[in-house]
């Protein structure tokens, strides 16, 4: 059913876990399949001064693909500048993994809304303190 690239990010994910005092975070939920995404992000400055993901976690409490495309979205994320790190598309995930199931597809547009989220909710708190 799954490859084996899903299988890896499943079996191995990367940047799993919390950040205590993350800059944005997002949570998503499918209540159809139970899968629940948290994605936090830290936001710093690259040399040319744009905010860029920093640092990118998530806890994920769901299925084998909803935990690879979570893995694999942090990946594809981390570095990036939130305009690109944004940018990163529904289908974009299932693609970098090899592709999903049609009946996984959706865990590919969770971890794409997660990132949106946190993103969002990082613009929210930085209009605040200005």
């Amino acid at each position: 059913m799954y490859n084996e690239k899903v299988l890896k990010h499943f079996q191995n994910p990367h940047n799993q876990g919390v950040i205590k005092d993350a800059d944005g975070v997002g949570q998503v939920g499918n209540p159809v399949c139970g899968d629940i995404m948290k994605i936090y992000i830290k936001v710093g400055k690259n040399k040319k001064g744009q905010e860029i993901v920093s640092d990118i976690k998530f806890e994920t409490l769901g299925c084998g693909a909803a935990i690879a495309t979570s893995s694999m979205l942090t990946d594809m994320a981390k570095g990036k500048t939130l305009e690109e790190a944004g940018k990163i598309g529904k289908l974009d995930i299932a693609n970098e993994l090899g592709g999903l199931p049609q009946a996984k597809l959706h865990c590919s547009v969770l971890a794409h809304e997660g990132l949106a989220k946190a993103i969002e909710d990082y613009k929210q708190k930085s209009k605040k303190h200005k």
